[in-house]
């Protein structure tokens, strides 16, 4: 499993410079480059979750958290940004676009997420957070590892839009996002909340809601506003921060996300 540990060229760099001012350098401002890495994170909650104390029993979701108990000179030595991805798909350079899509995607989605989460008192916002942000992690993990494959299912759905990403998984990998985002997330111990996004029973549950919409919007929206699924995603969005589609809409298109 080790190969699957890579990171994008931008949170490298951004490492780089934090590391290079002791001025600058913190739990804190390390936490803020790697949780806008879905790789990078994985990458973190795996080596805590493999090296964590044999009397730790809580699920450790909080990347500041594991920074303040691994520390700073640790993080560098044993969670390396590297290899990078875009090093990967060095000869493969036309899938490097759409991965880079669906990683805003995933920043775009986490960060609904927990600003729903933040608005509805959630007690584990971060959780809320970090799960959304890996919910995408199978996806970009398939434009690393498997690009042509993921380049012919991009051309299939451009030639006829009624084709379900799912049902092109299936038949040019052998299997589809969702399966291996469940076997990932039942692997390598991630997040409870992550796992529970593919448990039926759970569906209503409020969380599960919340990451399950977040991630509808920001698939919804990527391309701008007038995606026809979009006013269903309000009134779910509605329903579930208990205000008007009206009121959703003007919360959505006026928070200002970094991504």
């Amino acid at each position: 499993m080790a190969v699957l540990s890579c990171a994008l060229l931008y949170s490298a760099r951004a490492l780089e410079r934090l590391h290079a001012d002791e001025s600058l350098l913190n739990p804190r401002s390390i936490a803020n480059v790697v949780t806008d890495d879905p790789l990078m994170t994985v990458k973190l909650l795996r080596f805590m979750q493999t090296h964590k104390h044999r009397n730790q029993t809580h699920e450790l979701v909080d990347v500041k958290q594991a920074l303040l108990m691994m520390g700073v000179e640790p993080f560098f030595r044993d969670v390396p940004a590297s290899p990078l991805v875009e090093d990967m798909l060095k000869d493969h350079l036309d899938a490097l676009l759409p991965l880079l899509h669906t990683v805003r995607r995933a920043q775009r989605s986490a960060y609904y997420a927990y600003d729903w989460a933040l608005r509805l008192h959630d007690l584990h916002a971060e959780e809320v957070h970090v799960s959304t942000l890996l919910s995408h992690v199978a996806e970009i993990l398939m434009w690393c590892f498997s690009p042509v494959q993921m380049l012919d299912i991009l051309r299939l759905q451009h030639a006829d839009a009624s084709l379900r990403s799912a049902d092109l998984q299936k038949r040019v990998l052998g299997f589809t996002g969702v399966e291996l985002q469940r076997q990932l997330a039942m692997d390598w111990h991630l997040p409870e909340l992550l796992k529970n996004l593919h448990d039926p029973a759970l569906a209503n549950t409020t969380r599960v809601r919340n990451v399950t919409l977040a991630v509808n919007l920001a698939r919804h929206s990527a391309e701008g506003w007038d995606n026809a699924a979009l006013p269903d995603d309000y009134r779910d969005i509605g329903n579930l921060l208990r205000m008007e589609p009206e009121r959703v809409i003007a919360l959505v298109r006026t928070t200002q996300t970094p991504y």
